[in-house]
């Protein structure tokens, strides 16, 4: 069964490699690991002092994050090696102040995964919630280097719980020091199948979207665009989240939206430009701001804050592979719908159970939802009140991972 899995690692990469001929992400991919383990010599160099934290993307980087940071502020004497597997981790984040080294993850194969531990000799690997690469857990369990994974969610459809294929997938778990889930749900399914090296910690992304409102500044541009009417965002959207937005802007002429895409896709901001009263981010210097219903955030880095200036929220991806970040307009005491497929999310969970958050399979149903709480100025304070309290009280992740990791 190993060997299938690393067959089935090389085959990806061949795939990958292929796909970078005309493909912009597989490129940055192949050209972003081509040479990796001389560079990490070059830079890492005899340093031994070193805390590996991998993450896959930029959206599980916020999970990480809390670490990073926490770690360099308290632990001085250590060095930390930051992986991503994707580009959209690593591009926007290879240049992050608060880590040492910045790389990708390697291919997954024995032959590739020795030369990256033989080069970073960590003393502690931590991975960031789904992040299981078995010969990369084989071999950091041959060298007794100790590794740990935070943030975890299990399920009983997952692969551990699969018999008898899961069998090398359960073993790989041993190898965990620690494994820090965010509900008791998981640690009990863990321990069915006699997994105990369990401790539950909670999502360390509660400490993260709490110190971007503790210290997040209103956006300018963003203020001046609301005025005195009230705020709609949508974040993170993609075309089905648009398709069931752009009706809800036309119904609402007296509220202002913000849309901040995932992606910077040019059809779909034209699109919007098209289709309402609406002006980009970057274009609107010098623009009269008061008979613009939409502001179209085409840019990156700023809409956690921009949560700030709404009295509602929407979080995409709801209609595909899964919604995005709803911490990040909640901890701002906001009401927050997304699409459908919300279910691996314990925050998307809690907030439905709480009333501040609710799933919409179409306009309808987000139209229902937005009218609820447009009319309704004292249940909307309520539910405010709710969201700020549910993401206070789940605090401190961080430091019980850190002080149960003993660095």
């Amino acid at each position: 069964m190993k060997l299938l899995y690393t067959l089935c690692m090389a085959v990806y990469a061949a795939l990958i490699r292929f796909a970078s001929l005309f493909n912009r992400k597989a490129k940055q991919w192949c050209d972003g690991r081509r040479g990796m383990v001389e560079r990490m010599r070059e830079t890492i160099g005899n340093e031994h002092n070193i805390v590996w934290i991998h993450v896959a993307s930029l959206g599980d980087f916020e999970q990480g994050r809390p670490l990073v940071d926490y770690i360099k502020e308290n632990y001085p004497d250590y060095k930390i090696l930051l992986t991503f597997f994707s580009p959209s981790g690593y591009e926007v984040r290879k240049n992050y102040p608060n880590a040492d080294y910045v790389f990708y993850i390697p291919q997954d194969t024995k032959r590739e995964v020795v030369q990256f531990l033989d080069a970073a000799r960590p003393k502690i690997a931590i991975f960031v919630k789904y992040e299981f690469w078995l010969n990369m857990l084989t071999e950091l369990g041959k060298r007794n280097i100790r590794t740990f994974i935070v943030s975890s969610i299990f399920r009983r459809n997952s692969i551990f719980f699969n018999r008898p294929f899961g069998g090398i997938w359960r073993k790989a778990l041993g190898v965990f020091e620690t494994i820090f889930v965010q509900d008791e749900a998981s640690k009990k399914l863990l321990a069915e199948i006699g997994v105990e090296n369990v401790v539950v910690a909670g999502d360390t992304r509660f400490d993260r979207v709490q110190t971007i409102a503790d210290s997040a500044e209103k956006v300018e541009v963003v203020e001046q665009f609301k005025g005195d009417s009230r705020l709609f965002v949508a974040g993170s959207t993609w075309a089905p989240d648009e398709e069931i937005l752009l009706p809800l802007i036309k119904a609402n002429p007296d509220v202002k939206f913000v849309i901040a895409p995932h992606e910077m896709d040019g059809h779909r901001i034209e699109r919007i430009l098209h289709e309402t009263k609406a002006v980009r981010y970057t274009q609107c210097e010098g623009v009269e701001m008061s008979d613009k219903q939409v502001l179209v955030l085409d840019t990156m880095g700023l809409l956690s804050r921009v949560y700030g200036s709404a009295e509602w929220a929407y979080v995409g991806g709801g209609f595909g592979a899964g919604i995005h970040n709803t911490l990040e307009a909640a901890v701002y005491g906001i009401p927050v719908a997304f699409g459908k497929r919300y279910h691996k999310f314990k925050e998307a969970r809690d907030l439905i159970a709480l009333g501040v958050g609710r799933s919409v399979k179409n306009e309808r149903e987000l139209q229902s939802w937005f009218d609820e709480l447009k009319s309704d100025a004292d249940y909307l304070a309520r539910l405010s009140v709710v969201a700020k309290l549910y993401v206070e009280q789940h605090r401190g992740t961080t430091e019980r991972i850190v002080k149960k990791i003993a660095l």
